[in-house]
């Protein structure tokens, strides 16, 4: 069995308040009786990109755990890079593969600098094939921030990931695909693409409320959310979202 933490959208700014919320996520994560295996950040790990905020960041979320990072729409990759990886700063898409506990996770770069909307750079969906095709064995996860998908919520589906089609020609290829996992709505969310399940983590800064709950779009009032991800030993995935009182 192999279990997951997924968080997303922790927006660390410098200030108190982003800082409170995601190191409660932390404590809950660290204080658990059986540590998880992973822990996955599908992006806007800082609010505003800056290397400061990424030092605050990486110094929050430190766990004894293999803890793996994509960006989001509020990265920006140089200081992403410098800070984060220890890389010289280039613009470039930021991917990363990473084998844990006997599954392969794909942690793809879907941020388009300036933009707040996203897309898998050509590059990204070539790297993304190259990946799964050497490991047609392991289960696999493959990683971004912003959803393939139209969840119901204006705000979110404005700024999805467009040109969604590539990412699904590439996944139908792939039989070892279990889930693909994001962030970016700032909701706990579940849904399909390709076939396969799509699982989207709560925010830990906010939750962003349905369109017919409130007219307000962001609730800043409501506790940091979690997603875990069980894999079981048949290939069955189930997932459970916690709150973080």
């Amino acid at each position: 069995m192999l279990v997951i933490a997924h968080l997303s959208d922790v927006h660390v700014d410098g200030g108190e308040r982003s800082a409170e919320r995601t190191e409660r996520v932390v404590r809950y994560l660290a204080g658990l009786p059986t540590p998880v295996d992973v822990v996955l950040v599908t992006g806007d790990i800082a609010d505003h990109g800056a290397e400061a905020e990424y030092k605050q960041a990486r110094d929050l979320i430190d766990l004894s755990v293999p803890t793996l990072f994509c960006p989001g729409n509020h990265d920006r990759r140089e200081p992403y890079r410098e800070v984060l990886l220890g890389e010289a700063p280039e613009a470039g898409p930021i991917n990363s593969a990473h084998r844990v506990g006997g599954a392969l996770f794909a942690m793809c770069d879907s941020s388009v600098p300036g933009r707040n909307d996203g897309l898998l750079a050509d590059e990204t969906v070539d790297w993304l094939d190259e990946q799964l095709s050497a490991a047609p064995d392991l289960p696999a996860f493959v990683c971004f921030h912003h959803p393939p998908v139209v969840l119901g919520i204006p705000y979110v589906d404005g700024i999805r990931q467009f040109s969604e089609e590539r990412l699904a020609a590439v996944v139908a290829r792939h039989p070892n695909v279990v889930a693909l996992l994001c962030g970016h709505a700032h909701t706990p969310a579940a849904s399909t693409f390709a076939g396969r399940p799509l699982l989207v983590a709560p925010g830990v800064v906010s939750t962003i409320r349905l369109p017919f709950e409130t007219d307000t779009i962001a609730d800043l009032t409501l506790p940091p959310m979690l997603a875990l991800h069980i894999l079981h030993p048949d290939g069955r995935l189930t997932t459970h979202y916690r709150v973080v009182p």
